[in-house]
């Protein structure tokens, strides 16, 4: 039961941010002058509207975003009556129809935002120097955590290591009397300040015993760690061919770095914007990978096993909010909704029809061509003919939607999961 509760939850919560996303445009746009004739909730046929002054409001039946119906969006829209020509968006200043459109944007931005501060103030928002990656990983203290069994050859399948058996020995790091929380700071004659330097230095030593300094309690000690030669990958591609490299049974300790932090009503500012922008360059790379993602999203939905770093639809996120909620863990609900809010402002910005990004790219397209027209005394060539651009319109379109169907049966299918 909880589980669905999350899931509608996180579905409504969408609904709403991207209907307020419209409200934007709406009041931005009627704050300039212009005329909004229709404001909608949702698709489809119509389940109720009414009429207040010159806007008709209502709600459809597929709650699946709305829509803001501002007259005279490009100089070709028709439907323009004459008494509203002066009032056609097109007309009014490239400042004003850039506020116009990018509002929708800056409304999940706005909305992110106080959903992070709340957040940080009571949940905690996430720590953006946790490492994100295997590289950052290798760049943290060298703090470890101890293995009392370790794999001579790592196997294809899960199973419990169990010393003695099927190629497991016990840890010879453990065995040598080192603990998790030990902070390593010499190996042989070797200093260590990084995790990564610590894994290459154990591996550049011959298998047999060698000297091991660390820290324990602000204490400094020495542990004579017998190194044993096994199989394994390279430290920055897990995936990479395997060689034979000494090993101590030693891993990062991520208990060495907060994965949360929770904050004060002044210190909440500052984390919200740092947390802000750690989202939005987070952002940008996810959607660098999209295309590299798009294969291993078709093969999750023919049985492969589904890749986490693939894209998600609503529909994943929704079902990751029902997890976050069913296994009491509010605050990766709300990190989800901040996440996928900075998504779709960012995504609405790209500079292409039929987002708020390619409308806004056009006006401004327009300003420099006649600007630079008049600099070398030409006649200024006008507007640009959105029918002419209605190919790159319709192939933006096309490739949107089979990516959404393609993400939402994927989400459907075999979607990704957090708790297992």
């Amino acid at each position: 039961m909880l589980y669905w509760l999350g899931v509608v939850a996180f579905a409504l919560a969408i609904l709403i941010s991207v209907s307020l996303h419209e409200l934007g445009h709406m009041l931005t746009a009627k704050g300039f002058g212009m005329k909004v004739s229709r404001y909608f909730v949702g698709f489809g046929p119509t389940i109720f509207s009414f009429q207040k002054g010159e806007t008709e409001y209502g709600l459809k039946a597929i709650p699946l975003g709305g829509f803001c119906k501002i007259v005279g969006m490009t100089p070709q829209d028709d439907d323009v009556a004459p008494e509203d020509q002066p009032r056609a968006m097109w007309r009014y200043p490239v400042w004003k129809r850039t506020i116009v459109m990018s509002a929708g944007s800056i409304t999940h931005f706005m909305l992110a935002a106080v959903a992070a501060y709340f957040a940080a103030i009571s949940l905690g928002l996430p720590n953006t120097a946790y490492p994100q990656t295997d590289a950052d990983t290798l760049a943290e203290k060298p703090v470890i955590t101890i293995t009392e069994c370790t794999w001579i050859n790592l196997p294809t399948t899960q199973q419990e290591c169990v010393p003695g058996q099927n190629g497991a020995i016990a840890g010879p790091a453990y065995a040598a009397g080192l603990r998790d929380g030990d902070l390593i700071t010499r190996v042989g004659d070797t200093p260590i300040t990084t995790y990564g330097q610590l894994t290459e230095a154990i591996r550049a030593l011959p298998a047999g015993a060698v000297p091991v300094e660390y820290q324990r309690n602000g204490a400094t000690a020495t542990a004579n760690v017998d190194l044993v030669a096994a199989q394994r990958a390279p430290i920055t591609d897990s995936e990479g061919a395997t060689t034979t490299v000494s090993v101590a049974g030693v891993g990062w300790d991520q208990r060495s770095v907060p994965t949360m932090i929770e904050y004060g009503p002044v210190e909440a500012v500052g984390a919200t914007a740092d947390y802000g922008w750690f989202l939005v360059e987070r952002t940008f790379e996810a959607m660098k990978r999209i295309p590299d993602k798009i294969p291993a999203l078709w093969n999750s939905i023919t049985g492969s096993e589904r890749d986490p770093e693939t894209p998600i639809s609503v529909v994943g996120a929704s079902r990751l909010g029902g997890e976050a909620i069913e296994n009491g863990v509010p605050e990766l609900f709300l990190n989800i909704f901040i996440s996928l809010n900075v998504f779709i402002g960012i995504f609405n910005l790209l500079p292409l029809l039929p987002l708020d990004g390619g409308h806004i790219a056009i006006s401004w397209y327009e300003r420099v061509r006649s600007w630079l027209y008049a600099r070398f005394r030409k006649p200024d060539p006008g507007r640009v003919d959105y029918y002419k651009l209605m190919p790159v319109t319709y192939a933006v379109i096309l490739i949107g939607g089979a990516f959404t169907l393609l993400t939402v049966t994927a989400d459907i299918i075999n979607p990704i999961t957090i708790f297992k």
